[in-house]
């Protein structure tokens, strides 16, 4: 029986796809009138298509939920930055999911928000002021400074969320958060609140990461690893003369009553004045000596004081001479070894990193001013060794360009081990989901070795810490933790049970990933309890890089603090680089922002970009000179205008699960160019639509019509495209859905099926209307399914096509048609690669002639003629049934000859015109020799795989049946060409 299209056009219920595999409702968009529509432009500009639209209104919020809420949280950018490729990325593949999860039927409630980001945006803001007006936070004050910092958050803070809006990102703005608005201060003061009153946090000194330029503690993920592999100078904030690095210095120790010296090494001499031990390995046979002795000391080059030699199984045998200085107070393993060995540190930096006042010849003086100090008094001691080309990798503070200390600091800690042991059996349970699944290895092994966490931070911008230090009368002190000064006061008393001589609240403030912990809880009003209306999410999709920094605090948290994990899954995404893998860094002048792809960007634009970030502060003058010289290398021609569009299919084109995503802006544009495909074959649809007077809008009239072959074929690639984009989204394969829309749009629809429809619509036949029928609702549907990826282009194209077709897919999907229409693809592409390796075009009137040996591949060539010639530009095409000898004879006749794999041979006649214009090209059978060289290796590469016993063992039956089809196939195809040549 044949199959029939009906089409019909419904008003404002959407578009139903009802299949097996795939059933879906397009509800979200609105019912235009045609007739008032303007012509399509002739072009794709994403400029004009993108101009003042915003592809989610109000009417388009709420479209009636059919499964209920589906929630999700968009990671807060910082509030004074741009949206850069990271952002655009991570906010585009959640976009993705919110309208496909919406046109599955769910209520989505997608919240936005931006982070403070304490330290970039008081470093920012610390920079902007120096260079404007020549002052320093210090000498403004706290309260000035942070009056500055709020009116840089107004002047800035919606430049990020208008790019949001201009990606296109359909958010719930009514929902959108600050985190230092006054309900993320009231959730983070009663965290830390139930968290110190539990025990879980307290206040101690600890080792910490240290910045002198910021004077203040900072977390791992501000720490970047420098990693030098031998001498480097580098110029460090604080010092006027540049810093040399990458060496290792060789220091002797004197053992006291002896004439021996035990010569430590190190790449930090400076720390030499904080020296408390020095250590070796107990099994160390060059100390085995010492070990009988009861006790061995060694002088002190600089404190006049004795320090013991001590045996611990951390030194490293290897390194140096084998003995180490231990200076506890700035080195974390150091730290742990004197802890073992009950020594107590020595501060030798200030929090500015000058050296402290314990040390009269070299204090006040910078650490790296000290170095040379120290040095050179070691030397006139003659305690100085060799100084050695030493490779080594240095910290460095992401945001302020400092040398890393580790210091001895009073700070506030949150104790996590029991907080990541719930977080730990979340995942074990299989209550909440990580994908990819490998990095679930990486959560056990982080969480089961989790250290406390250093909440404090010594800045000025941010949530001060609701912690307060009360002090009686007779000097005896306490903290206590309360929302105000008057209830400090009266929980003091009670603890001290005196009256109090003063109640000071800690200057400090709380580290940003503290409050951005609380997220998934308090933009839904925690701790009240209508939280729990909205509470968990559904989705927490993010970057990989800050799986522990940020999902796993909020998994410990939101355990903690409300019983239930905050999500029940995680999406973690890779790190967007450049073309060639390479992180993007203003020093290496190939970072990309989105608006600079939409837009479009000449190199002088691009380089003014970077001056301003110098002028604004952000970049010193030599990283303005390097930034320069990485944008003329990259960049030497600009930026091409893309469009938004092009970017979000870019960016999901990529598979998001990969550790890194190398965007190319080149990819970008050519899928630019795609996109204008789909704008052409729109045009070409509404232009024979009026050709043939057929309103699109009315197709319902043509009832049930016969389709042909083809017709099937492109419905059966439509039905299992849409079922592969469906699938690929709900596993986030992103990837996979845009290469199947790619193939479909570019590959299936306008190369071949939109050719093949020319001759019946230029004719005007019944087939003409079928073909035009066919290709809207191809359009349709495809765009409908396209637009969770560019949602801009289909809203205007969409204008102009029908959108409520009910068409049930499933049914047109046929593997049989798909494998005859697939030869003749094989054919049409065979003959179209001899054309072009002669230069054959149009004006030589070229005539196909197809040979087969098989009666039934004649009868089903003979079905394709009209097709085979639009797809080959051939005049004419015709069929012949020959054996193997009249085929030899046959061959003699044409210049041009050749194998369209096993299917079939064929030749090419072409007019008198050719021979007076071509250029010197190849005979036919020096291509059919390199392509029967070719056929030959793979058919050598299939057969060394199906022998191997490995491949044997492990493919299925079903893929070792198809590699000995292959071969098959091959061996045909081989013995055809050499029938040729011979």
């Amino acid at each position: 029986m044949q199959s029939k299209l009906k089409i019909s056009r419904v008003t404002n219920k959407g578009l139903h796809f009802l299949s097996s595999r795939y059933e879906n409702k397009f509800s979200c968009y609105q019912k235009h009138t045609f007739a008032a529509l303007p012509p399509l432009a002739t072009g794709y500009n994403p400029a004009s298509v993108e101009q003042d639209k915003y592809v989610f209104q109000k009417t388009q919020k709420h479209c009636g939920s059919k499964h209920g809420p589906y929630r999700m949280l968009l990671p807060p950018p910082n509030v004074t930055g741009n949206l850069h490729l990271g952002h655009a990325l991570n906010a585009t593949l959640q976009d993705v999911i919110c309208r496909q999860q919406r046109q599955l039927g769910y209520e989505v409630e997608w919240i936005p928000g931006t982070d403070h980001a304490g330290i970039a945006t008081q470093v920012i803001v610390e920079k902007n002021l120096f260079k404007e007006r020549g002052i320093t936070r210090h000498q403004l004050g706290r309260t000035p400074f942070l009056l500055e910092v709020w009116k840089w958050k107004r002047k800035k803070g919606d430049r990020i969320i208008e790019d949001l809006r201009k990606l296109g990102c359909t958010l719930e703005w009514d929902s959108e958060y600050f985190t230092m608005d006054e309900k993320q201060s009231r959730a983070v003061n009663t965290a830390f609140i139930r968290l110190f009153d539990e025990g879980l946090i307290q206040r101690h000194k600890s080792l910490v990461n240290w910045s002198c330029a910021l004077e203040s503690a900072i977390s791992d993920i501000e720490v970047d690893l420098l990693e030098l592999s031998g001498p480097t100078t580098l110029n460090v904030p604080g010092h006027k003369a540049s810093v040399e690095f990458g060496r290792l210095y060789d220091i002797k120790y004197r053992v006291c009553n002896s004439n021996d010296e035990i010569t430590v090494s190190t790449t930090r001499p400076e720390t030499v004045l904080g020296d408390v031990a020095v250590a070796v390995h107990p099994q160390d046979p060059r100390y085995e000596k010492y070990r009988n002795q009861e006790q061995v000391f060694l002088n002190h080059p600089f404190r006049n004081e004795q320090i013991p030699l001590v045996f611990d199984v951390k030194v490293d045998q290897n390194f140096g001479t084998g003995a180490v200085k231990i200076t506890p107070a700035h080195d974390r393993i150091d730290y742990e070894i004197a802890k073992q060995h009950l020594l107590e540190p020595i501060q030798v930096f200030t929090e500015q990193g000058t050296i402290t006042d314990k040390f009269e010849v070299f204090k006040g003086l910078p650490r790296f001013v000290a170095r040379e100090r120290v040095l050179d008094e070691l030397s006139n001691l003659q305690l100085l060794g060799a100084a050695k080309p030493h490779a080594m990798v240095l910290p460095i503070c992401s945001r302020s360009k400092d040398v890393v200390e580790y210091m001895l600091r009073p700070q506030w800690f949150l104790h996590c081990k029991p907080l990541a042991e719930a977080a730990v059996s979340e995942v074990r349970s299989g209550r909440m989901k990580i994908q990819p699944e490998n990095f679930e290895i990486d959560w056990y092994r982080w969480l089961e070795a989790c250290r406390d966490w250093c909440i404090s931070r010594q800045l000025w911008w941010g949530h001060q810490i609701p912690a307060y230090l009360a002090t009686d009368i007779e000097g005896n002190t306490c903290w206590v933790a309360a929302l105000n000064t008057e209830d400090a006061t009266k929980l003091a008393k009670t603890k001290l049970n005196a009256e109090l001589r003063s109640v000071e609240r800690d200057p400090d403030v709380l580290d940003t990933w503290f409050s951005s912990s609380l997220l998934p809880f308090s933009v839904s009003n925690w701790p009240s309890s209508e939280y729990k209306s909205r509470y968990p999410l559904d989705l927490m999709a993010t970057g990989h890089d800050i799986l522990f920094f940020w999902v796993a605090r909020m998994v410990m948290m939101g355990v903690k603090l409300t019983g239930e994990a905050p999500f029940k899954r995680v999406l973690l995404n890779g790190i967007v680089c450049d073309a060639h893998g390479r992180k993007m860094s203003k020093s290496l002048g190939n970072v990309v922002t989105p608006n600079q792809v939409v837009q479009g960007a000449s190199l002088e634009e691009l380089q003014k970009e970077i001056h301003a970030s110098y002028d604004a502060g952000i970049l010193s003058q030599d990283e303005l000179k390097k930034s320069l010289r990485g944008l003329q290398k990259m960049f030497p021609q600009g930026i091409q205008q893309c469009g938004t569009d092009a970017l979000r299919f870019t960016l999901c084109s990529h598979n998001i699960k990969n550790h890194f995503v190398n965007f190319d802006v080149a990819e970008c544009y050519t899928n630019k160019l795609f996109l204008n495909k789909i704008w052409q074959a729109t045009r070409y649809t509404i232009g024979a639509a009026e050709k043939l007077n057929l309103s699109l809008t009315d197709i319902e009239t043509m009832g049930n019509c016969p389709l042909s072959k083809w017709d099937r074929w492109i419905l059966s690639r439509l039905a299992d495209t849409l079922t592969t984009v469906s699938q690929s989204i709900e596993r986030y394969d992103f990837h996979l859905a845009t290469a199947a829309l790619k193939q479909f749009f570019y590959n299936n629809l306008c190369d071949v099926y939109l050719e093949t429809t020319k001759p019946a619509i230029n004719e005007g036949t019944a087939n003409g209307y079928i073909s035009c029928a066919t290709l809207a609702t191809c359009l349709s549907w495809g765009l409908q399914a396209m637009s969770v990826f560019t949602p801009f282009i289909v809203e205007e194209l969409l204008k102009y096509l029908p959108r409520g077709i009910h068409l049930h897919l499933s049914r047109y999907f046929n593997a049989d048609v798909e494998a005859e229409i697939e030869v003749i693809l094989t054919i049409c592409h065979a003959v179209r690669q001899l054309k072009s390796q002669n230069k054959i075009s149009k004006k030589h009137e070229p005539c196909l002639f197809i040979f087969v040996s098989d009666p039934k591949a004649l009868a089903e060539l003979e079905l394709h003629l009209k097709p085979i010639s639009a797809l080959t530009l051939t005049t004419e095409v015709f069929v012949e049934l020959l054996t193997p000898n009249e085929l030899k004879l046959r061959r003699q006749s044409f210049q041009f000859f050749s194998t369209a794999g096993h299917h079939c041979s064929f030749g090419l006649q072409v007019n008198r015109v050719y021979e007076q214009t071509r250029k010197v090209v190849k005979p036919s059978h020096e291509l059919n020799q390199k392509k029967l060289d070719r056929l030959q290796a793979e058919l050598e590469r299939y057969r060394m795989r199906i022998n191997d016993e490995g491949f044997l063992r492990s493919a299925s039956e079903q893929v070792q049946k198809r590699h000995n089809q292959k071969i098959q196939q091959l061996e045909l195809e081989i013995k055809n060409i050499r029938n040729l040549t011979s």
